[in-house]
């Protein structure tokens, strides 16, 4: 069973837009409502791999009602501890060529006894979980140590701990060494202080993650593929994905950590499995999670010799 923990989750409602025009009128092509989140995702995805999950969220008011319905409708089990606020609403409207434009919510303020009652929650539920994902932003209310204190009481329960998150969360909680991160590149960038342009930069970078406590680094670099640093090595790997084929990268990078974590979170054959989910994903509308059908193995490379370091990447960040 794989445990998911959105502290900070939304209701997702995604327009398909033939052209972004700043101060018009725009009619959409398609639409969809789905539970967000990055956690949220993740579960999702598990289970239309076929496997069991729960997800520990925060849920308030009517988005919060629906995102449990919704939830429940996929085979997600859900476990929700009660807030005062408002479950937040983000919208994002998708062009053709796949180009996203994403407006999200701030969400509630939890308070101190909500967020201790979420902390104590997930150490609940993680009896038998195999991995427990802490993914996405902390909401108003909860400090940068809240995701450390989560991958403390994760370990004492035995469970490994995979983290999504950014900026000073991620930091905080690397002391408590979570056993896999999943940054992107930008949030690769801003954790180290300096630019990245090249592969051997992001090489570089995950290294000296793992040197602050990080077990494995899974490096997510858009069209440029993941890059998997861990102790027993570095494995580096790419997905085709013909551009006319993009419907939607929301949620692609969630798909792909639930790729990874289902196939065992770590080695070659793990990466292999996150890439051929993300790719998946973003053929998809919205924030649709593919099923194995939907996998295409074969577009997949993954290479663990002979990296290609000096690879100038197709998007540099700044830190």
């Amino acid at each position: 069973m794989i445990l998911t923990v959105t502290p900070n989750p939304s209701l997702d409602r995604t327009y398909e837009v033939p052209s972004l025009v700043r101060g018009a009128v725009l009619r959409a092509t398609g639409d969809r409502v789905d539970p967000g989140g990055k956690g949220v995702n993740v579960s999702r995805a598990v289970a239309a791999a076929g496997h069991r999950t729960t997800a520990v969220l925060p849920l308030g008011g009517a988005p919060g009602a629906l995102i449990a319905e919704l939830l429940g409708a996929q085979g997600v089990d859900v476990t929700a501890v009660s807030i005062s606020g408002q479950t937040r609403s983000n919208i994002s409207l998708v062009e053709p060529d796949g180009t996203l434009t994403k407006i999200n919510a701030s969400g509630p303020e939890l308070t101190p006894t909500e967020s201790a009652l979420l902390l104590g929650t997930v150490h609940g539920c993680s009896g038998g979980a195999r991995w427990i994902a802490c993914c996405g932003s902390l909401p108003r209310g909860l400090e940068p140590h809240w995701y450390a204190e989560l991958v403390t009481r994760a370990h004492e329960g035995g469970a490994r701990v995979a983290l999504d998150t950014s900026g000073p969360a991620l930091l905080a909680a690397l002391a408590a060494r979570p056993d896999v991160i999943k940054p992107n590149a930008g949030e690769l960038a801003r954790a180290v202080g300096r630019p990245l342009s090249t592969l051997g930069d992001v090489l570089d970078a995950a290294r000296e993650l793992r040197s602050l406590g990080a077990g494995a680094v899974l490096a997510s670099l858009g069209a440029d593929g993941q890059l998997l640093v861990a102790g027993d090595g570095v494995h580096y790997g790419t997905a085709q994905v013909p551009a006319d084929r993009v419907r939607s990268n929301v949620g692609a990078g969630d798909a792909s950590l639930a790729g990874f974590l289902v196939a065992g979170g770590a080695g070659p054959a793990a990466l292999a499995s996150a890439l051929a989910h993300g790719a998946a994903a973003v053929r998809l509308p919205g924030s649709a999670m593919p099923t194995p059908a939907d996998l295409d193995p074969e577009g997949v490379r993954v290479i663990t010799e002979d990296l290609p370091l000096d690879l100038v990447l197709s998007d540099p960040v700044t830190a």
